[in-house]
């Protein structure tokens, strides 16, 4: 092994919409990180792991820090991103290009000063005058000591390599903390968990996404088949009806794609059944919070 090896974690931090997984999904090269449109799609700290020649970087998605709303599920979420922040070694601060808030300076207030922050300026492609850019790095380069500001585009791929190269002189001197070959350190049970996730926020309207969650009630491989029993928790009776859809299509429609994106990641066959079951004020219930896999509340 190369004796100048680094190896670290790295936290990524922003407010909610930036596009934080699917910069995850672009440094690692493989899609572990939920993504739709639609914020606060990410709820878990999600570890992704990138390994070369030269270093190993353990990538920490966290929930957008929330400002708006106060129930459990987002105490447990703002308190998953505070967290991250005190355990790495780095940290990347994602903001959208020409984009900078009260809602940035609050994720910004909570950067460390003990440990070098990377500002990423993401969505670089989405700017009309390309001409905008320099000054607002500018600007953004008097807001904070930040070590290195490094515009990208996650979706498209720009600048992935050069963001890899800024990273890689603020991780320690150190051995492999994983297997080279390993991508995350979450386990299948909660990859397709996330993936049901992802497809209820990609095919249903604005509210019940955020009123629902997965629960995996039974996982067994026979073989190179993956049996996959999960359940969606929702708030009212209601939209119950209205993940269902008529004749059950909606449904239909979302366990297919995510059986499909199972079979992807998991390379194998997916034998998948998804329920849904009404909870009343789960994402308010801190016990059922911690139950559901996010952490005190």
């Amino acid at each position: 092994m190369n004796p100048n090896f680094r190896s670290g974690f790295i936290a990524i931090v922003g407010r909610p919409n930036v596009g934080k997984s699917t910069l995850l999904n672009a440094l690692i090269g493989h899609k572990i990180s939920i993504t739709s449109r639609k914020p606060q799609t990410t709820r878990h700290r999600i570890t992704g792991i990138h390994t070369d020649e030269a270093a190993q970087s353990i990538f920490v998605d966290t929930p957008g820090f929330q400002t708006e709303h106060t129930n459990a599920l987002n105490r447990a979420m703002n308190k998953s991103v505070t967290e991250a922040l005190n355990s790495v070694d780095a940290v990347l601060f994602v903001i959208e290009a020409g984009h900078f808030d009260e809602r940035d300076k609050q994720v910004l207030k909570l950067l460390p000063d003990t440990r070098p922050v990377i500002l990423v300026i993401n969505k670089i492609d989405t700017l009309e005058v390309k001409a905008e850019l320099l000054p607002f790095i500018e600007r953004l380069a008097k807001e904070f000591a930040f070590k290195e500001i490094v515009p990208v585009s996650a979706e498209k791929g720009s600048q992935i390599d050069a963001l890899r190269d800024a990273i890689r002189p603020c991780l320690p001197e150190g051995p492999l903390l994983f297997d080279a070959d390993d991508l995350t350190d979450r386990n299948e049970r909660f990859l397709a968990a996330e993936i049901i996730r992802e497809k209820i926020f990609r095919l249903l309207g604005e509210e019940i996404p955020y009123a629902t969650t997965v629960m995996i009630e039974q996982f067994t491989q026979e073989g190179n088949l993956r049996r996959i029993h999960a359940s969606v928790i929702v708030d009212k009776p209601g939209q119950k009806a209205i993940l269902i859809g008529k004749g059950g299509e909606k449904m239909k429609a979302i366990s297919t794609q995510a059986r499909h994106d199972m079979e992807r990641l998991f390379e194998g066959k997916v034998f998948l059944q998804v329920w849904v079951k009404v909870k009343s004020g789960w994402a308010d219930d801190a016990r059922a919070i911690k139950s559901y896999g996010y952490g005190d509340a």
